[in-house]
């Protein structure tokens, strides 16, 4: 019965919460961030136990790969679009791997932080579950690593539609490889507010990132770290 109503409840939340974006579309709205802030509220007020939620929440939890998977819809759809830009799509999705690898590792560096941090955060761009494999590979601490992914998921939705905006980047393939590249899962259901083709490519730039940066992350340790 508890973990009926935890998730009733959360599906609930996130429904009212979608409206709220739909009426009001601002970043911070977003109906991922909103719901998961007042479950945490909720939580903490009412002196519930996380393990007593996750009786419930474990079940929404494990629909995460059946939405995975229905992200092939969109790529179905814009398939001649992704054959059309492929070399574009890939290199692209490259570099940002590499943007990312480098811009933690310079910034950790000059902050003088340890090397464990260091290897903890460099997978911090790719989706979840590799993320955390990644980092164990590598020597990094991953569950703190799972942590500073959803922190780059969050920035990416609350802060890449004003990037866009003030840097005037209009081409639904620009937008995809960027946000599915640095902010996963989080960051490509922002997308949807732009379109089904921002939406594939998004959704194509977060699979290929975790591919690409399972690979090129430890040979970026061996070779610097």
């Amino acid at each position: 019965m508890k973990a009926v109503i935890f998730i009733v409840s959360t599906v609930v939340l996130f429904l009212l919460m979608y409206q709220l974006h739909k009426r009001y579309p601002y970043p911070v709205l977003l109906p991922i961030l909103t719901t998961t802030l007042v479950l945490v509220a909720a939580l903490l007020v009412f002196h519930i136990p996380f393990s007593d939620y996750m009786e419930g929440g474990k079940y929404i939890q494990h629909l995460l790969g059946p939405a995975v998977v229905a992200l092939a819809y969109p790529l179905y759809n814009q398939r001649r679009l992704i054959m059309k830009f492929k070399y574009t799509i890939l290199s692209g999705i490259f570099i940002a791997m590499l943007s990312g690898l480098l811009s933690v590792y310079i910034m950790l560096k000059i902050m003088k932080m340890e090397t464990n941090l260091i290897l903890t955060l460099l997978p911090k761009s790719l989706t979840t579950p590799v993320a955390m494999q990644v980092s164990e590979t590598i020597g990094g601490i991953a569950p703190l690593t799972a942590v500073f992914v959803m922190v780059a998921g969050f920035t990416g939705a609350l802060f890449g539609p004003a990037v866009y905006k003030y840097s005037k980047v209009t081409s639904s393939i620009g937008r995809g490889i960027s946000m599915g590249s640095a902010s996963h899962g989080v960051g490509v259901s922002k997308l949807k507010d732009y379109g089904e083709e921002d939406l594939s490519i998004g959704s194509l730039s977060m699979g290929l990132s975790a591919v690409i940066g399972a690979v090129i992350c430890p040979i970026f340790v061996f070779l610097f770290i």
